[in-house]
């Protein structure tokens, strides 16, 4: 636990700052930080496929400079929704547990559904709590199970955040408009 505290950066949440992806600057700092944290080795064919197809869903933390955490998004049809992806999620271990994973989230969350998508996706290693935690109190819910899913053979769960449908207005029957009618008080004529 010790061990823990000191591996903890110092910093006031006020100081991170958050950006959309704004070019290829970023995209050496994002494949940084994905191919020291996360379990899947990807080109970068895959991080272009994301970035230049939805820069606006992709998010960066920075800390005096540093790039501390990344978020990696898409969105598309997918079947007969229009559905969020959130492809890649990491914050370096000394900024863990102080809300930018829960900030990035959010703001490829709120992105998506400015965008109109009804749901928003992504895999989790069974065995990464953290991960599971966070998307947990966003909402998400655990969907499904995939087995031997990772390189690595380990399991996933797909994660699930559905948004709630819009309020269409209805449109009153014809009779229900005729009783309005009929009970509706007339002005009195002099």
């Amino acid at each position: 636990m010790e061990k823990e505290m000191e591996d903890k950066e110092e910093f006031d949440e006020g100081e991170i700052e958050y950006t959309s992806y704004a070019g290829e600057h970023h995209l050496p700092l994002i494949m940084s930080l994905v191919d020291q944290e996360l379990s899947e080795p990807y080109s970068i064919f895959t991080y272009r496929y994301f970035v230049y197809l939805w820069p606006q869903l992709c998010f960066l933390a920075f800390h005096k400079g540093k790039c501390v955490g990344t978020i990696v998004c898409k969105m598309g049809d997918h079947r007969q929704t229009f559905r969020g992806y959130i492809a890649m999620l990491v914050v370096i271990k000394p900024y863990r547990g102080r809300g930018i994973a829960s900030e990035l989230v959010t703001r490829a969350i709120k992105a998506m559904m400015e965008s109109g998508c009804e749901e928003v996706t992504l895999e989790a290693e069974v065995s990464n709590k953290g991960a599971l935690a966070l998307y947990g109190r966003l909402g998400f819910i655990r969907a499904k199970r995939l087995y031997h899913y990772y390189l690595n053979g380990m399991d996933a769960f797909r994660l699930k955040l559905l948004f709630p449908k819009p309020r269409v207005p209805q449109i009153p029957s014809q009779v229900q408009t005729q009783q309005e009618y009929e009970t509706f008080p007339r002005p009195r004529v002099p």
